[in-house]
């Protein structure tokens, strides 16, 4: 009797985990590896253009004050964000929307919650006139200021040869852009898409099983896991105290109010809070609503928990010496104060 229950038992066992690895392998043809870099048909990379963008990521005297970078709020050692509901800006005002990370942004549908710049140079030239965020008055002033520095002239030669004046306000957007281009983070993950099948523990793998069995793959799939579609935000259930309307404000289309796009899952545990608002403070607690307000489901503890563990397999290793902070050109008494 004890060796039928035994038998049973381990049959049992083997068929669930038969069922875990077809369900898996199922899935992953949603997904794709991270590139080397993200290329775009309107900037092409260059050594020069990407050293360039680097460092205007890490300049502070394009802000009101020199006192904001686009490191600042995007800190390139925390993955790309603050880890704060609100950024300050250049005052110390917050600004309406949580930062979102850098890293992988050039993946994305589109940039910012609500999709309203098409590609991370739009995006770039976005804070430097936001007069919250880094407060500078005009395109013209930031270029004045660029161009009041000989290393910054000669840099901006090198980025965009063959231009007779290659130090403009859609040029600082280009670089910086392309510095993003590359700023990507490959994980354990990745090395399992491209078919390292012990890249992952038994329990990641379990993980994305139930991942993808309670309907996350949905929205969250591709290169990115996340970041390639719009979604309306309390899907089948109303989101609690949601007031922002996303993409609704930037198209005034009223379908698509309190749309936002996904964000990627790549590094989440590391860019918390979460959400467009900052307003979910753990991964478990935005894990379970998630899958109440977006898929009617209630997950247990246990299911959550298996969820987060494949979500720490999405962390990666930015490359240190990429995103090293650069020595940055000299002012000049010709520099003008913001």
């Amino acid at each position: 009797m004890k060796t039928h229950l035994t038998l049973a038992f381990l049959a049992a066992l083997t068929g669930s985990a038969l069922a875990q690895a077809d369900l898996t392998e199922a899935f992953l043809p949603m997904f794709k590896a991270l590139p080397a870099e993200v290329p775009s048909p309107d900037n092409e990379l260059n050594e020069a253009k990407i050293n360039l963008g680097r460092m205007l990521y890490f300049e502070n005297r394009i802000s009101k004050g020199e006192k904001l970078s686009c490191n600042s709020c995007h800190k390139l050692d925390a993955y790309g964000q603050d880890n704060l509901p609100f950024s300050p800006g250049h005052e110390g005002k917050l600004g309406g929307r949580s930062s979102p990370p850098t890293y992988n942004a050039a993946l994305h549908i589109a940039q910012f919650w609500d999709g309203r710049e098409p590609t991370v140079e739009a995006q770039a030239k976005g804070p430097v006139l936001n007069p919250v965020e880094m407060g500078m008055p005009s395109a013209d002033f930031v270029v004045r200021v660029l161009k009041s520095m000989p290393g910054y002239v000669e840099a901006f030669k090198a980025a965009f040869p063959g231009e007779a004046d290659p130090v403009t306000y859609d040029n600082f957007g280009k670089a910086v852009g392309a510095f993003e281009r590359k700023l990507l983070t490959p994980s354990k993950w990745d090395d399992f898409l491209k078919g390292k099948k012990d890249a992952l523990t038994a329990e990641e793998k379990k993980g994305f099983a139930t991942f993808a069995k309670t309907g996350c793959v949905t929205c969250h799939n591709g290169a990115g896991v996340g970041g390639h579609m719009f979604q309306k935000l309390g899907l089948v259930k109303p989101w609690p105290n949601l007031t922002d309307k996303g993409r609704g404000d930037v198209t005034k289309n009223e379908g698509e109010n309190y749309f936002f796009k996904v964000p990627s899952l790549r590094n989440i545990t590391e860019t918390g809070p979460y959400l467009h608002d900052g307003s979910v403070k753990t991964l478990e607690e935005m894990v379970k609503m998630m899958a109440e307000y977006q898929l009617a489901k209630q997950l247990t503890d246990e299911e959550t928990a298996s969820i987060i563990t494949f979500l720490k397999a999405l962390k990666g290793t930015p490359d240190a010496e990429y995103i090293k902070a650069p020595k940055l050109p000299e002012s000049t008494p010709s520099t003008p104060k913001a």
